[in-house]
């Protein structure tokens, strides 16, 4: 029985008619201008739906973890973007989840992540050479572009080990690429949708998919002939078995939880490390301690290794902060399932739930200087517990990011590596602006000139 008293707001719809444009472009601004209006609680639904927009982190934890069984994800993920990826852990609900949320976690507990961690760091190093092309030549080149590329190449061995070309690989991030933009350009513009279909565009994004399926079933089947152990992803996946049945996925589940940790585990950490270059080189001081953090673990050694990770402590402040600042899942949804409260506030069957993480990570109540970059933030007991609340880089409540540990692992090696051999110069008079599209990308990229560190 909900004892709520408050009536949520409800924001213009003439004002959002009006934006509609703008909205489409980069809907944090009209959040934001919403949020100084009515609060951290209000309505932003449209004709008739009910949307909450939620920005306090007590809020965002009641959704996801504390009555998590009440909200599940909206048919914007469970349909609509499974349409293009499949049923995977991000796309699926229910029973259905669990099942394959079990199935899957053993393959990113620790002993999985030592085995990992020599692909990630053998991959590190295949991408100096395109690193240092561009040292030698003095060219500028987008800092975006490269860490896609060598993030999409880190997911795709610790995948598929040589099982896929080069030429392979391209064909499928060209398609998430493609993809992603044609399913937000949909989810912000429902209008345009026959449109899409009369013109051929939705026909054309099928046979996209449907090409890096075809590739993703080759290399399945290649495996299976091959045989052997490969210490990589789909060897974890290949050989998991339902405690119930005795019987392993499907060849359709396979590619949906490929294409799955494909989207998430490339794209939200080649974002995350264009920011964090970025912000590097925006504070040579923080720079020069990751550096000094890094030449005291290569002490007497060339290489680091798995059991160096806990070592890059203040790396991982760094990461940590540059995360807060820039989320690359800037926001979620969810879907009612029974009538509820949440501080105050009637939720009812059916409402949909906005939760705005890129708010809560700014929101003044709880970080001082939000738009300061400090990593110290994260030091060793600095976090408050409403501070650790009003954190969520991979999400919370038992829907937490499967591959959390393996992203963070990948990102402190790629900082460590990086700028021990390299120093990034951000090119001046250049317009760095988010992008909040399913991740939060820097919209015309980020330019910059490379010099072996000296």
């Amino acid at each position: 029985m909900t004892t709520a008293t408050k009536t949520a707001p409800k924001a213009s719809t003439l004002w959002l008619l009006s934006n509609i444009r703008k909205m489409t472009q980069n809907p944090i601004p009209i959040f934001y201008r919403n949020i100084e209006k009515y609060g951290d609680f209000f309505n932003l639904g449209m004709l008739g739906k009910t949307v909450f927009v939620l920005n306090q982190p007590a809020y965002l934890q009641h959704v996801l973890k504390k009555n998590h069984r009440n909200y599940t994800k909206t048919d914007i993920q469970t349909e609509k973007l499974a349409k293009y990826i499949g049923k995977g852990l991000l796309t699926s609900e229910g029973d259905y989840w669990l099942r394959q949320r079990r199935l899957i976690q053993p393959g990113f507990h620790r002993a999985k992540l030592a085995g990992l961690a020599n692909i990630i760091l053998e991959e590190i190093n295949g991408s100096y050479a395109e690193f240092d092309a561009y040292c030698e030549s003095g060219e500028t080149f987008d800092i975006c572009d490269i860490m896609m590329h060598t993030t999409f190449k880190i997911v795709a061995r610790s995948l598929f080990g040589a099982e896929i070309s080069e030429e392979e690989l391209n064909r499928i991030g060209e398609v998430i690429i493609t993809t992603q933009k044609h399913f937000v350009r949909k989810i912000r513009q429902p209008f345009i949708t026959p449109w899409l279909h009369l013109s051929g565009q939705e026909a054309a994004i099928t046979k996209l998919v449907n090409d890096s399926d075809d590739i993703i079933f080759n290399a399945i089947e290649k495996r299976k002939s091959i045989g052997g152990e490969h210490n990589d992803l789909l060897d974890m996946l290949l050989s998991t078995r339902y405690e119930d049945t005795g019987k392993g996925m499907t060849e359709k589940q396979l590619r949906d939880e490929i294409l799955i940790l494909f989207v998430a585990g490339h794209e939200t950490t080649a974002n995350a490390m264009s920011w964090i270059m970025y912000l590097l080189d925006q504070h040579p001081e923080i720079n020069a301690k990751v550096l000094a953090e890094v030449n005291k673990l290569l002490e007497g050694k060339t290489e680091l290794a798995f059991e160096d990770v806990k070592g890059l402590s203040y790396t991982k402040q760094v990461i940590n902060e540059a995360m807060r600042l820039y989320p690359p899942a800037w926001a979620t949804d969810r879907l009612a399932l029974g009538d509820d409260e949440i501080g105050g506030y009637p939720i009812k069957k059916g409402d949909s739930l906005f939760l705005f993480i890129y708010g809560v990570h700014h929101h003044p109540d709880y970080w001082p200087n939000p738009e300061q970059f400090n990593p110290d933030r994260f030091a060793p007991g600095n976090l408050s517990p409403e501070q650790k609340n009003a954190y969520l880089p991979f999400g919370g409540g038992p829907r937490l990011c499967i591959g959390n540990n393996f992203a963070l692992m990948e990102m402190q090696f790629l900082v460590a590596k990086l700028v021990k051999r390299y120093q990034f110069k951000v090119l001046p008079n250049q317009v760095i602006e988010a992008q909040p599209l399913v991740t939060l990308r820097p919209r015309y990229g980020i330019k910059v000139k490379a010099a072996f560190r000296k």
